[in-house]
């Protein structure tokens, strides 16, 4: 690795370790349809969105969910002198990537056979308390 990269790498981590995130990989869902869910809660204050995904019909909410429950503990974790119920956490960033991609067939008539492709994929759920997340999303709209 080239000294330049290393330096940005090890950047990058110490700035993960002021966050708190949870990763759910290769999840069978495709990203198209974790997009849906995921839209559903990103900004909202973390009550409101355990709330939306409890009481979603959508089959994976209900990852999202645990993935949530995760990365509040996390938080806490980190956090260990402040109180959960003293701040206000917001779902401040989202991001579903594609994962692994399984190719199968399927028959099909006279012989032949059909490609069906089953998409996985990844999701990333950071929480912040609030103020630090307005920030986020103010330099955001600066640079844009």
């Amino acid at each position: 690795m080239s000294k330049r990269k290393k330096i940005s790498a090890d950047r990058r981590k110490e700035a993960n370790k002021q966050r708190s995130f949870a990763i759910l990989r290769n999840c069978p869902t495709s990203p198209r349809k974790m997009r849906y869910v995921v839209d559903m809660i990103r900004g909202q204050e973390v009550n409101r969105a355990l709330d939306i995904l409890k009481f979603s019909n959508k089959s994976a909410a209900e990852r999202v969910e645990k993935l949530l429950k995760s990365a509040i503990a996390n938080w806490q974790q980190k956090n260990k002198s402040e109180r959960l119920e003293d701040n206000v956490l917001v779902v401040s960033e989202v991001k579903v990537d594609s994962g692994r991609v399984m190719k199968r067939l399927r028959t099909a008539p006279q012989g032949r056979g059909y490609r069906m492709l089953k998409r996985s994929n990844h999701v990333t759920l950071v929480v912040d308390k609030l103020n630090v997340a307005e920030k986020e999303i103010q330099t955001e709209t600066q640079i844009k």
